[in-house]
């Protein structure tokens, strides 16, 4: 059994810098405690900034236009993928979670829970990752208890699924196991994100049995 090792891993922080619309900006301070954290996070509430706190390590991220847009491609599609498959995913977009006891608190990209309302984290969650740097998100979510976290970074799909209090490397998803990964990477790369989507769904509808 393979295990993932840290979405931090392979990057290393950067600050915020001159914007370009396809770079993240983001920074990241050490040291903030919790209460700290929780007043930043209701002054600066606003959708366009992120927060991921870290057992005192607080990243402030403002997505790029690329982010985005990869972002909500992709939920497009999963989303269809639920509407066409009759699968009852809830979708809960960026919704704040945090949990004090274990230091940790963030707003995936998307997140979703399969057939049941939200309760202290969702089922599932993605991220986009454009910019390198900043804390290891999959620390995170294994101490909120999230059971999947789909990540999507230069062209393609890394799924993690929980195992007890470690991640570990899918080659499909658990939860959703008949959504095509590969399809969406393939197709996030249209710029055209209607195109995209249409793409997709023509895909999902060949796809199904005929006669």
């Amino acid at each position: 059994m393979s295990h993932a090792g840290s979405l931090a891993d392979d990057v290393a922080p950067e600050a915020i810098g001159p914007r370009d619309p396809d770079v993240d900006q983001l920074v990241v301070m050490h040291g903030v405690d919790w209460r700290t954290y929780g007043a930043l996070r209701e002054l600066i509430d606003s959708p366009g900034i992120r927060m991921t706190y870290l057992e005192g390590a607080l990243e402030i991220m403002s997505p790029s236009r690329r982010h985005e847009h990869e972002k909500k491609t992709i939920a497009r599609m999963i989303e269809l993928y639920a509407l066409e498959r009759d699968v009852p995913l809830r979708g809960w977009g960026s919704t704040t979670f945090k949990r004090e006891a274990r230091e940790r608190g963030l707003e995936p990209d998307e997140c979703y829970c399969l057939g049941r309302d939200l309760a202290d984290a969702p089922d599932i969650a993605l991220e986009i990752v454009v910019t390198s740097g900043g804390i290891d998100r999959l620390a995170v979510y294994r101490g909120l208890g999230v059971q999947e976290v789909w990540i999507f970074r230069d062209g393609r799909f890394r799924l993690h699924a929980l195992d007890g209090d470690r991640y570990r490397v899918i080659d499909r998803s658990e939860l959703v196991p008949g959504l095509d990964f590969g399809a969406m990477a393939e197709l996030v790369a249209i710029p055209d994100q209607h195109a995209a989507v249409k793409a997709f769904r023509d895909r999902l509808r060949a796809a199904l049995p005929t006669g």
